[in-house]
């Protein structure tokens, strides 16, 4: 069974969301996306500072099968991206949402509105079991 974590809040795209403050909101995938791609082998980020609306492609994820756009679950614009990825994209893997995070997105509207329009842990649990 998957890991949900009960503190963040997730798309139906397998991101999660946690806020970290200063109007940022901290973004992954989850443990039930990383399973599924299998190992993980490059991450493609946007640009810090790119400007991203909630549901659109942010980059790209790839694995040993495939690859896979990821999909920004907030509106807001980047400002920090996990660069340590980059040489150690396995991360995502073993550590999906601690040191696996992806990117930091200041969002245009409240935190609490972001993170209200993503789906429950609860929520969630009931989507990746259907």
């Amino acid at each position: 069974m998957s890991e949900v974590k009960d503190n963040l809040r997730y798309s139906k795209e397998h991101e999660w969301a946690e806020e970290v403050g200063d109007q940022c909101i901290r973004i992954g995938i989850s443990d039930y996306a990383q399973h599924q791609l299998g190992d993980i082998v490059f991450v493609e980020f946007p640009e810090i500072d790119a400007e991203v609306n909630a549901g659109d492609s942010m980059g790209s994820i790839e694995s040993v099968k495939t690859v896979s756009e990821l999909y920004s679950p907030v509106t807001g614009r980047i400002t920090r991206i996990n660069t340590t990825l980059e040489s150690q994209p396995e991360l995502v893997n073993q550590s999906p949402y601690e040191a696996g995070w992806l990117v930091e997105v200041q969002v245009s509207n409240s935190v609490d509105e972001a993170l209200k329009a993503l789906l429950t842990p609860e929520q969630y649990r009931t989507h990746i079991e259907s």
